[in-house]
């Protein structure tokens, strides 16, 4: 099995081993943003032990380089819990963000809504989550490191950044509590009044695993969803993931731009 250490070395012989400040985690439909990125691309085939993220509408590379002057590790896609069955799929991935020299992640994801106020086309930032799955990436982890206080989970710093950077572009951006569903069915409508009972905002197939990993990882995390749809029983839409993916682009525009609003202003 390649370590992170040995991937890390070897991205940095392609990509220079300038320290990267940002890692970001594009979900479906998002990957247009790592292509703007001005550095090197690197496809996940070519990074031994790296997840092959297998499901349509991402883009399996990482790229590293310029994004409105900071240096951005981007990985244009996402391996899920559903795929392999593995909540740590991504734990290689931010092993390597970590030893490349980031000092924080932003994950992006697109989410069904549970909120009349936010409809698809809108993008919601998590200000917490809820574990529904019960799954975790941390399980068999032998050290004492395993045990993450997640009260902070959401950085508050970087939700605030982003929150300033929306507020400047005139992008709504309102704050919710996402729920981590298995996948990759999609809820069921009892499913869907279970979790909105609990406190959920908005569901989703991903990110949760990937916030646990990167606390572990002593990285701060936030993270923001793209609405491509209303979730099950709140609407008359048809649901399924070639909607996902046709829906995504339209809070893909604003998340770019608060996303590279965001960049332009850290210090």
């Amino acid at each position: 099995m390649t370590d992170a250490a040995s991937l890390t070395r070897l991205i940095q012989s392609r990509a220079g081993a300038e320290p990267v400040k940002l890692g970001l985690i594009l979900g479906s439909g998002l990957g247009h943003l790592a292509e703007t990125v001005s550095g090197v691309a690197i496809d996940y085939a070519d990074l031994p032990g790296f997840p092959h993220a297998g499901v349509s509408g991402h883009y399996p590379k990482l790229v590293i380089g310029d994004l409105e002057g900071v240096r951005v590790a981007v990985f244009g896609g996402r391996a899920h819990y559903y795929e392999s069955g593995d909540p740590a799929v991504m734990r290689l991935p931010l092993e390597v963000l970590s030893g490349l020299g980031a000092e924080a992640l932003i994950a992006t994801n697109a989410a069904g809504s549970l909120r009349p106020d936010i409809r698809p086309g809108d993008v919601m930032l998590l200000s917490d989550h809820i574990n529904f799955s019960g799954l975790n990436p941390l399980i068999g982890e032998p050290t004492d490191r395993r045990f993450v206080p997640m009260t902070d989970a959401h950085d508050p710093r970087l939700r605030t950044r982003l929150k300033a950077a929306a507020e400047a572009e005139g992008i709504a951006l309102p704050e919710g509590v996402y729920a981590w569903y298995s996948g990759p069915s999609f809820e069921t409508p009892a499913e869907i009044r279970a979790i909105r009972i609990l406190g959920a905002d908005a569901v989703g197939m991903s990110t949760v695993p990937e916030i646990i990993l990167a606390r572990f990882l002593g990285l701060n995390a936030a993270a923001i969803s793209t609405i491509t749809n209303m979730a099950a029983g709140l609407s008359d839409e048809k649901i399924s993931h070639e909607h996902t993916k046709a829906m995504a682009p339209l809070g893909a525009a604003k998340l770019e731009r608060l996303i590279r609003k965001m960049l332009r202003d850290l210090d």
